[in-house]
């Protein structure tokens, strides 16, 4: 998928400037942001929410001279935007936005390159006049899921065509995976056939199922693709493999394990929808923000983000490796595996084989001379002891821990062995996680409800071609904090439980996860449904 926006910083500055969409003060403040991050001054903007999306269409349509068509709010309907064939549609990056009675709204996310070929399109209206207009990309890309058949239609067109089966189906499985942002691509044989599911948003949904009879060749496929053996079929592999579509790199973590009816294969997508992500994006509360900056604003000390596996623990520490990426600073990282890639930062990959544990690795970057240390995830006495120490003398250590919330992790690293004097002096922040689904902002629509005779206001989707019929699209995440205080610290010598750390944070102002949610939930960001399903409510 293409990128929100290809301009450099000094056209985005001009075609901004012109419109008087940001002040002269805001543009030096990104300028001036972006120079010392190695980034787009648009991330700034976005991130400080100086400048919405929208806004950001509209700029760059009257730097084209044309209308700005709204494809967020004003989504076409199937038939509609059916009335230009898929090939038509996609060479030109077309969508008829609004037909009348003498003319057709067409817009493009490319206008130089369709502006010369609207008599094509023409041919498609007679007797109307083309009127052109600008999208962005991304809602581009959204219509554009209209045109895709279901991959059962495709799997059966291929399969009688008779060529090359295995590498066109998977073509197809990725490219729909793309489409609809899939985490995680799953292959599940049964008996006679081979079902493939996505894992969007955080949910497991049926894509579409295989004669059983094809998929040994795909699986050779996928083995040869990520340089595992394609002879051993009775012993869990790992790998990886790395594929081109559509002028965007995917890197694929391969995971294939043996079951009674033979070989599964999960695939996870990494890095392939983050481009551009930031702080802002995450869901934070103003005041966690807040403290989050600030905490990391540090020159040394700990913050960890605790929470299940797919809780999108990573995301958060990268968001902050963004704000924390400048030329002065040396940034290491050591991950299982290196999820995003970012420039100017220094990443290494956990192998086993070399006998790279998180641990040695550390054990490196501390030699490293290294002012910011990532850790992918603290899970071992050894790498805990080392962190702690690494963060003790100087550095600011960003990791990921395993814990059901904030208040657990506290007791977990000091039964890793930890000493509770150095935990109280190094650990600066607790931040607890989950992702839940997003309400669809096309099918959104408000329900009164009761609550001991009160009524309020509650959102939920219906259900849409835009969300798949779903209701949601999207993830927010929901946030737990723990600061340490003075009275914190001196709770931590005591080797308190997980209770009477969370008792104390409470005073101390400290939000649940299901309270930080139920304030999503009155913003119209999700449901209580959605809610209940990642957190439970606090026990008193």
């Amino acid at each position: 998928m293409p990128a929100v926006v290809s301009f450099d910083n000094n056209t985005l500055k001009t075609m901004l400037a012109a419109g008087k969409y940001v002040t002269k003060n805001d543009l030096v403040a990104a300028e001036q942001w972006a120079a010392k991050h190695r980034t787009s001054l648009l991330e700034y903007l976005l991130q400080e929410q100086l400048l919405t999306k929208d806004l950001l269409g509209q700029a760059i349509a009257e730097h084209y001279q044309l209308p700005y068509a709204d494809l967020n709010s004003h989504v076409p309907e199937a038939d509609q935007a059916r009335r230009i064939p898929e090939a038509v549609a996609k060479k030109y990056r077309a969508v008829l936005f609004e037909e009348k009675p003498k003319q057709a709204i067409v817009t493009t996310d490319q206008p130089e390159q369709m502006l010369a070929k609207i008599a094509d399109l023409a041919k498609l209206f007679p007797k109307k006049k083309i009127v052109q207009a600008y999208s962005l990309p991304e809602d581009i890309d959204a219509v554009f899921l209209y045109y895709r058949k279901t991959l059962a239609t495709r799997f059966a067109s291929i399969i009688k065509g008779q060529k090359r089966v295995a590498p066109e189906i998977i073509e197809e499985i990725l490219g729909d995976a793309l489409s609809y942002r899939a985490s995680d691509i799953h292959f599940e044989p049964q008996k006679a056939e081979l079902v493939v599911r996505f894992r969007v948003d955080g949910v497991l949904l049926e894509a579409g199922r295989i004669p059983r009879e094809y998929y040994e060749n795909m699986l050779n496929r996928i083995k040869v693709q990520s340089r595992l053996r394609i002879d051993e079929h009775f012993a869990a592999q790992d790998g990886s493999m790395h594929v081109e579509r559509d002028g965007l790199a995917i890197d694929l973590r391969t995971s294939i394990v043996p079951t009674i009816e033979g070989e599964k294969v999960v695939l996870r997508v990494l890095a392939a929808y983050v481009q551009g992500f930031t702080l802002g994006d995450l869901g934070l509360s103003p005041r966690y923000e807040e403290l989050l900056k600030t905490t990391a604003g540090k020159p040394f000390g700990m913050i960890l983000v605790t929470g299940p596996t797919g809780s999108g623990k990573t995301t958060t520490l990268y968001a902050l490796l963004k704000i924390l990426n400048r030329p002065e600073d040396n940034i290491m990282t050591i991950e299982d595996p290196v999820e995003y890639k970012l420039t100017g930062v220094n990443q290494i990959q956990v192998n086993p084989q070399t006998n790279l544990t998180f641990a040695k690795g550390l054990r490196s970057i501390v030699r490293q001379d290294p002012d910011i240390i990532l850790v992918g995830e603290i899970r071992d006495h050894e790498t805990a002891e080392i962190a702690v120490n690494a963060a003790l003398t100087g550095h600011l250590l960003l990791s990921t821990f395993h814990a059901n919330d904030a208040a657990t992790a506290i007791p977990r690293l000091l039964d890793m062995g930890v000493e509770p004097f150095l935990l109280a002096s190094t650990l600066d922040l607790v931040v607890a996680q989950r992702l839940a689904r997003k309400i669809c902002d096309q099918c959104r629509h408000s329900v009164s409800a009761d609550s001991k005779n009160k009524k309020f206001t509650r959102y939920e989707g219906k259900g849409c071609s835009a969300c798949g019929q779903t209701g949601y699209k999207g993830r927010t995440a929901i946030f737990e904090c723990i600061a340490m205080t003075p009275e914190m610290q001196a709770l931590i010598l005591t080797r308190p439980s997980a209770r009477q750390i969370w008792q104390l944070a409470k005073t101390q102002g400290a939000r649940s996860l299901f309270d930080d949610g139920l304030e999503k939930i009155k913003n119209g960001a999700t449901t209580l449904a959605e809610l209940l399903r990642v957190a439970e409510p606090p026990q008193e």
